[in-house]
């Protein structure tokens, strides 16, 4: 695979700012609330050159056409009911779950291995995994798979 065709799905909090106001500048276009792209980087406060260099390179996670299923690797404590409350989370966004695996915990701790459909879903991916990440006797949530 060539370098620059590689995909990774990394937190908000780690991309520079010109890319999120890149975001912004769709997000104005696509809202019709900017006439034209010169308008909408005026108001975000970026170059239209860097508007160009970066537009086609970064899209918010939920919005990819191409991708239907995600694959989380969730750690948990093992305490009884915290796999019933993550599945919760997931009905709560309707996501349409499709597998799950449950590890034998060691240690105190399990892992659980979900994955959802995202087609029918009514709130942004992000939203969801931030709720379940809040959620007690959660250790970490990784996505590994989106098809």
């Amino acid at each position: 695979m060539l370098e620059d065709s590689k995909y990774y799905v990394i937190k908000k909090k780690a991309v520079p700012e010109v890319l999120l106001k890149v975001l912004e500048v769709q997000k104005l276009l696509d809202a019709e609330q900017a006439k034209s792209i010169q308008e909408a980087t005026e108001t975000v406060g970026i170059s239209r050159s860097s508007y160009y260099k970066y537009k086609d390179d970064i899209f918010p996670f939920h919005a990819s056409k191409k991708g239907r299923n995600i694959t989380f690797v969730i750690e948990v404590e093992d305490q009884p009911g915290v796999m019933a409350t993550v599945l919760q989370v997931f009905a709560n966004y309707k996501a349409n779950i499709l597998t799950i695996h449950q590890s034998i915990p060691i240690n105190g701790k399990g892992v659980l291995t979900v994955s959802v459909d995202i087609v029918d879903m009514e709130t942004d991916v992000s939203a969801m995994i931030e709720s379940v990440e809040k959620l007690d006797n959660i250790t970490y949530v990784k996505i590994i798979a989106k098809e």
